[in-house]
C-alpha cells in the first residue's frame, strides 16, 4: 500500500487542484495535511504581523470548507501547527507515508521553507514531489524560458496570448481513499496571536473564506447578475459589492484556481457573447500570472529596497509619525485617508485606492515603499506575496514599470474616481 501526504499551503480546493490529482493517481492512501507555521504569525522587521486577523478569519473559513468537501470523498484535513520542516515529517513517520505532495513555491522565504522541508524528509526517505498550481498559464507553456521573461508587462503579454495555451481544468476528484482522519478542531484567533475584529458594516463584501463561496462567488458574478459583461466600465469605481469580481481573496488562499475562472468565463461567452469587460478580466488574471513569473526569476530582489532596478529612491528619513497618519487614514488628503481607513476596518480596499495610497506614500512623503508593502501583507484579506510586493515595487520605481515613476495626482484621481464624494463620506464620517 503507498501512502502518501498531501501537504496543503494557498491552494484550498479541490477543483484544478494537480497536486491532489496527481497524489490520488500514484498512491493508495493519502493523509491531507494543513499545517499554521509558526513563521507566518510573527512580526516582521517593519513592525507589522505577517497574518493580520481578517486574512486569518478568511484562512480558518477556508480551511473548515475544505474539511468538509475533503469528508464529502471519503477523507479529511489533518491540522497541526509549529514549523512545517518539524510536523511533515512527524506525519510522515506517523502513517509511514513515503511521499509529500505540495504546491510549488516561487517566493524567497516560501521557497525556503520548501527546501527545509525536503531536506527534513530526506531523512526518512521520504520524497517531496512539487506541482505549479497557481497561474492561468503554466510556467512549461510560456514561449520564453523563466530568465528570458520580458520584464514589461505589454510585451510579456502579446507573446503569451499568442503563443502560449491556457490548460483545461482538473476536475474535482470523486473520492479518496484515506485512514479516519480525527475530527477538525481549528485554533482560535488568539491562539494565533491575533484579536478578532468585528468587520464594518460599510465593508464591500462580509467576505467569507473556502472553496464553497468562491464558486458561489463566480457563479453570482458570471451567471446570477452578468456583471461581468460590464466590469470594464465599473471595475474601478469604490462603492459596492459587485463594481468588481472580488475574486482576489479566495485566488489568494488558492481556494480558487484562475484556469477555473478561466473555464467558467468561456462559458459564459459562449452564451452571452465575449466582450472588452469579459476580455479584461483574462488580463488581469495575466498581470497577476506575470508577477508571479517575475518573482520566480528575480526572487529576492523585489523585497529589497532598490527592487529589480537596483535604483536608489530618493527618500526622506523615515518618519515613524507620518507613517501611522498614513496608516491610521491621518494625512489631510481626504481621498488617501479614506482608503486607509477602509483598508483598516476591512482588511480590503479597491484597486484605484491601492494604487493612490501606493503612490502617495512613494512620491509625497517619499518614504520607504516597503513599509508600505509589509503594511498591507499584514491588513488585506486578499494578500498575495507576488502580488502585493510586484506592485509596490512597480509604484515605487523599482519594479516593471517601463516610465520609472508613476506619480498619482490624487486631487484628480478623487474628482475623477468619486467625483460626488459618496466614497469619501462614507469612510470620513464618524459611525
Amino acid at each position: 500500500m503507498k501512502t502518501a501526504v498531501v501537504w496543503f499551503k494557498t491552494d484550498l480546493r479541490l477543483t484544478d487542484n494537480e497536486t491532489l490529482v496527481k497524489a490520488i493517481a500514484q498512491n493508495d492512501t493519502l493523509i491531507p495535511v494543513y499545517c499554521f507555521d509558526d513563521f507566518h504569525f510573527e512580526t516582521t522587521a517593519f513592525g507589522f504581523q505577517k497574518t493580520g486577523s481578517f486574512r486569518a478569519r478568511f484562512l480558518l473559513e477556508s480551511l473548515a470548507d475544505l474539511d468538509n468537501r475533503l469528508r464529502a470523498l471519503g477523507s479529511g484535513l489533518l491540522v497541526v501547527k509549529g514549523k512545517p520542516e518539524i510536523e511533515i515529517p512527524k506525519i510522515v513517520q506517523q502513517y509511514k507515508a513515503h511521499r509529500v505532495y505540495a504546491k510549488r513555491e516561487v517566493a524567497y522565504e516560501e521557497k525556503q521553507t520548501e527546501s527545509l522541508v525536503q531536506t527534513a524528509l530526506w531523512k526518512h526517505q521520504c520524497e517531496l514531489l512539487t506541482c505549479s498550481t497557481s497561474t492561468l498559464y503554466h510556467a512549461e507553456d510560456l514561449p520564453f524560458s523563466i530568465k528570458d521573461i520580458p520584464d514589461v508587462f505589454t510585451n510579456f503579454r502579446k507573446k503569451t496570448e499568442k503563443d502560449a495555451v491556457i490548460r483545461k481544468a482538473f476536475d474535482q476528484p470523486t473520492s479518496i481513499h484515506s485512514p479516519e482522519i480525527p475530527k477538525l478542531i481549528l485554533p482560535k484567533l488568539t491562539e494565533l496571536g491575533l484579536q478578532e475584529m468585528k468587520v464594518d458594516s460599510r465593508a464591500v463584501l462580509q467576505f467569507k473564506g473556502g472553496e464553497s463561496e468562491a464558486l458561489k462567488r463566480v457563479n453570482h458574478y458570471f451567471f446570477e447578475t452578468q456583471y461581468i459583461a460590464h466590469y470594464k466600465e465599473t471595475r474601478n469605481r469604490m462603492v459596492g459589492a459587485d463594481y468588481s469580481s472580488k475574486f482576489s481573496a479566495w485566488l489568494a488562499l488558492g481556494c480558487i484556481a484562475p484556469r477555473y475562472i478561466y473555464q467558467e468565463l468561456k462559458k459564459f461567452e459562449s452564451q452571452f457573447g465575449a466582450n472588452e469587460s469579459t476580455y479584461w478580466l483574462v488580463f488581469e488574471l495575466l498581470w497577476r500570472d506575470y508577477f508571479r513569473f517575475m518573482m520566480k526569476k528575480y526572487q529576492n530582489k523585489l523585497f529589497l529596497k532598490s527592487g529589480i532596478q537596483n535604483k536608489e529612491l530618493p527618500m526622506t528619513q523615515f518618519d515613524r509619525q507620518v507613517f501611522e497618519h498614513w496608516v491610521d487614514g491621518k494625512t489631510g488628503i481626504d481621498f488617501v485617508d479614506a482608503n486607509m481607513i477602509e483598508l483598516k476596518l476591512t482588511g480590503f480596499m479597491s484597486n484605484r485606492g491601492r494604487q493612490n495610497v501606493a503612490s502617495y506614500l512613494c512620491n509625497d512623503l517619499k518614504l520607504d515603499w516597503r513599509y508600505g508593502a509589509a503594511y498591507f501583507e499584514q491588513q488585506l484579506i486578499d494578500y498575495d506575496v507576488c502580488s502585493n510586493w510586484g506592485n509596490w515595487a512597480y509604484l515605487a520605481g523599482v519594479g516593471n514599470d517601463p516610465r520609472g515613476n508613476r506619480y498619482f495626482n490624487i486631487e484628480k484621481q478623487a474628482a475623477d474616481y468619486d467625483k460626488n464624494k459618496v466614497y469619501r463620506d462614507l469612510w470620513l464620517k464618524q459611525k
